[in-house]
């Protein structure tokens, strides 16, 4: 196995009543600003989306503060993606994301992300050689 280096962590916690406010009140507005579309399509098909929506703001948010940014510095909230291709959701970075990541020297990004009925919460560490 080969060592990595510890670039950035990052850990947030949402709850998911605040999300499906934040929905109820904005709409698409709130939807098309934060999540890529197949974000949005995927959440959208669960039974309850606000708690899949939660997850994944979390997990934009835990990516941001592990790249050091917040919500600053040129990185979007949709420069942030998580994906699913057939197993764990994973980060796919964009833009300012991207360019951060690989300005910090990272070559991984490992994603924890859950959900209960109430809470949300995602934990980000990029990896570096």
């Amino acid at each position: 196995m080969s060592r990595c280096t510890v670039i950035g962590i990052g850990i947030d916690i949402e709850e998911v009543a605040r999300v499906r406010d934040l929905v109820t009140r904005y709409g698409d507005r709130f939807i098309t600003r934060l999540f890529t579309d197949g974000e949005a399509d995927y959440c959208l098909r669960r039974r309850v989306p606000a708690q899949h929506l939660a997850a994944r703001f979390s997990a934009k948010e835990a990516a941001m503060k592990a790249l050091g940014t917040g919500r600053s510095q040129g990185v979007l909230w949709r420069d942030v993606e998580v994906v699913r291709r057939g197993g764990p959701p994973q980060l796919v970075l964009h833009g300012g994301a991207r360019r951060r990541f690989d300005a910090l020297g990272a070559t991984g990004a490992l994603l924890t992300m859950t959900h209960s009925r109430n809470l949300a919460i995602a934990q980000v560490t990029l990896l570096g050689r």
